[in-house]
């Protein structure tokens, strides 16, 4: 199966020289299932020629804001809809999780709370999950139709689904410790102090980013975006 990176940005080079590009985290991330990655570097203007490039779709993260004047944008949102209009399944993390939605009719903005980095619980499918955040921005509007999946009280639209074919998630289930500790080095001259000190505090407690990613992984194979397959079930 072959799985279409579209690259909305890139690691700092602080990140690459342990950890290795996009492509390499998402390699490891989904190594299980054997995907056949392809990367488009959309942020350099690279595109594919259309849905029909590969079986399903994944955007990445990014240092720009999907409100932002940047050339790649609005051919990624016409992207983003022509993938959501073939039935092809895609996932967003992150900045793909804003454009995503924001493609779709929702709402970026750069949140007046500020920001979310390190490890971070959510609720999600009735159980407390923790994965690695770093960011500012959020979706504050949601488009037509989408239904939230995932949330903290800091950030309510955490994880999204579009419809049956689409899933997205606003924490990063890619960052390992390492890159965590990257970016509190080397690129948070804007994050408050002691929201880096507790950052670092749990850089050694682990995440579910495992049990994201298998759900990740199966709605790319063509599995329901809403059906979260460890969900508590209701007692009867």
């Amino acid at each position: 199966m072959i799985l279409g990176i579209l690259q909305s940005g890139h690691v700092p080079p602080e990140v690459a020289a342990r950890d290795g590009t996009y492509t390499d985290l998402y390699g490891r991330l989904f190594a299980p299932r054997g995907f056949d990655l392809r990367t488009f570097s959309v942020v350099d203007m690279e595109f594919p020629a259309g849905p029909e490039d590969a079986d399903a779709w994944l955007v990445t993260g990014s240092r720009h804001g999907a409100y932002e004047d940047h050339a790649f944008i609005p051919p990624l949102e016409a992207l983003i809809r022509a993938i959501r209009d073939a039935g092809r399944p895609m996932v967003g993390v992150c900045f793909g999780h804003q454009i995503i939605a924001q493609a779709l009719g929702g709402r970026v903005e750069k949140f007046a709370g500020g920001w979310s980095v390190g490890r971070q619980s959510y609720q999600i499918g009735g159980r407390e999950l923790a994965l690695n955040a770093w960011h500012q921005d959020q979706v504050t509007t949601l488009p037509p139709g989408a239904t939230v999946l995932g949330r903290n009280e800091f950030t309510q639209n955490a994880v999204i689904a579009h419809g049956p074919h689409i899933l997205t998630v606003q924490p990063h289930p890619e960052f390992p410790p390492s890159v965590v500790a990257a970016l509190i080095d080397h690129r948070a001259p804007t994050v408050p102090g002691d929201l880096l000190e507790q950052a670092r505090a749990n850089l050694h407690r682990p995440t579910d980013s495992l049990l994201i990613a298998s759900w990740l992984a199966d709605v790319l194979g063509g599995a329901c975006a809403t059906d979260i397959p460890f969900a508590l079930k209701a007692s009867a």
